[in-house]
């Protein structure tokens, strides 16, 4: 679950301060799903990376999964960092390695020895299983998101945050992965947070909220 409260975050350039986020307030419950929409600059992307521990908020607060995090020091933060799936809009894979070996990345970084048991029938369901030797630039845009998919998902989170994961596919690819990343994260009870630019992909949500001005409407 995640509760905001009165979360304030700005910038500095130079002798000016530019507030981006002004006394947001949220509650998403356990396993459901927010899109989060706004325009460029509106500060969705900010926001999630407060919520992912990427960024520290100035004041307010932010508490996901029973952590607030803006208590939490560097050590911590990475920590927590750990235990989320985080997927990208540049998929972010690895072009030396292959898609088996890309999905497997970060499971081993946590958790050094132990079977990835959900493999076979993860990458199943996200249809990889005839790529798994493929390297990145052998697949399509819809394919390497999935990959990116993959990876989030195997590292069996309790939430996810996605930072406009269908900005690089066309519409059919976009509605076919927010269709199969919100399917496969409802089966598994995991939180979704999901930043995009599309109204017509917010129907695969519990929640929708739009940033605009750093407020929500």
């Amino acid at each position: 679950m995640i509760e905001v409260k009165d979360l304030c975050f700005s910038r500095t350039d130079g002798d000016s301060k530019h507030n981006i986020l002004n006394q947001l307030n949220l509650s998403v419950p356990a396993a459901q799903h927010l899109a989060l929409l706004g325009d460029s600059g509106s500060g969705k992307t900010t926001f999630l990376h407060i919520l992912a521990g990427l960024l520290q908020a100035d004041s307010g607060s932010v508490n996901v999964n029973n952590q607030e995090l803006t208590q939490l020091n560097d050590k911590q933060l990475a920590l927590y960092r750990r235990k989320i799936g985080l997927i990208f809009q540049q998929y972010q894979l690895l072009d030396c390695l292959t898609v088996k070996q890309n999905i497997l990345f970060q499971h081993k970084l946590n958790y050094a020895g132990k079977a990835a048991t959900e493999f076979d029938s993860l990458v199943d369901s996200l249809g990889l299983s005839q790529k798994l030797n493929a390297l990145p630039h052998q697949l399509s845009g819809g394919e390497q998101q999935r990959v990116g998919i993959a990876r989030a998902l195997l590292n069996k989170p309790q939430i996810i945050f996605a930072d406009e994961p269908t900005g690089n596919l066309d519409q059919t690819r976009s509605h076919q992965v927010v269709e199969l990343l919100t399917k496969l994260c409802k089966a598994r009870e995991i939180n979704l947070v999901m930043v995009t630019h599309s109204q017509q992909l917010t129907d695969y949500f519990d929640q929708v909220k739009v940033l605009r001005d750093g407020l929500f409407d």
